[in-house]
C-alpha cells in the first residue's frame, strides 16, 4: 500500500533520490509499481529521465521513456543533462534522447542549449555529436556566450575551432 510518490521533507520523490543516491535496486523496486508517476519532480525541477540521463544510464532511460517520461520538458532537459555528463557512454545517451525526437537546441532558462553544455562541461564527443546531428552553433545564452565561447572557457580550443567552423559553413553566403 506504499505510494511510490510521496515526497520527502525536502520535496523529493523515492525515484529522483533513488537516482541520486545510485540505488539502483530501489529504483528497480520502484519501477515495478504501476503507480509510479515517473514524471514526478523533485524540488529541483528534475525528473528521472534527467539523472537517467547525466548518468548515461541508458537502459533506464528506455524504460522511462517507455512509461511516458517527457523527453522535451519545458525548462531544463534530459537532453541538457545528458550533454554535460562527462562518461564515456554520454554521447550514446544524447543519441538516443535524439532518437526519441528530444529537440536538440532547447533552451534552459538561462538561454543555454544542450551544444553548450556539452562544449562546457560534457563529453567532448557529445559536442561533436550534436554538431553532425544540426545543433545550431550560432546560437547564444542571456550571457551572450555562445558554445565555442564556452568551450574556450573550459580549455577545449579545438571543440571550439570545430564550433567556429560548423557556424561558418552555417552562415555562409550560398
Amino acid at each position: 500500500g506504499f505510494d511510490p510518490n510521496t515526497r520527502d521533507a525536502d520535496g523529493q520523490v523515492a525515484l529522483t533520490l533513488a537516482l541520486k543516491l545510485d540505488a539502483l535496486h530501489a529504483v528497480q523496486a520502484l519501477l515495478k509499481s504501476p503507480k509510479l508517476q515517473v514524471e514526478a519532480r523533485n524540488a529541483h525541477d528534475e525528473s528521472a529521465l534527467m539523472l537517467a540521463a547525466i548518468k548515461g544510464n541508458q537502459e533506464l532511460a528506455k524504460t522511462l521513456i517507455a512509461r511516458d517520461a517527457d523527453v522535451n520538458k519545458t525548462g531544463w532537459t534530459p537532453l541538457h543533462y545528458a550533454a554535460s555528463g562527462v562518461q564515456a557512454q554520454q554521447p550514446a545517451m544524447v543519441a538516443l534522447l535524439l532518437e526519441q525526437h528530444a529537440y536538440i537546441d532547447a533552451t534552459s532558462p538561462n538561454g543555454s542549449t544542450p551544444l553548450m553544455m556539452a562544449a562546457g562541461y560534457g563529453a567532448i564527443d557529445g559536442a561533436d555529436l550534436l554538431l553532425r546531428r544540426g545543433a545550431d552553433p550560432a546560437l547564444r545564452n542571456a550571457a551572450g556566450l555562445g558554445a565555442a565561447d564556452l568551450a574556450r572557457r573550459a580549455d577545449r580550443d579545438r571543440l571550439a575551432e570545430r564550433i567556429e567552423a560548423a557556424e561558418r559553413r552555417l552562415h555562409a553566403p550560398r
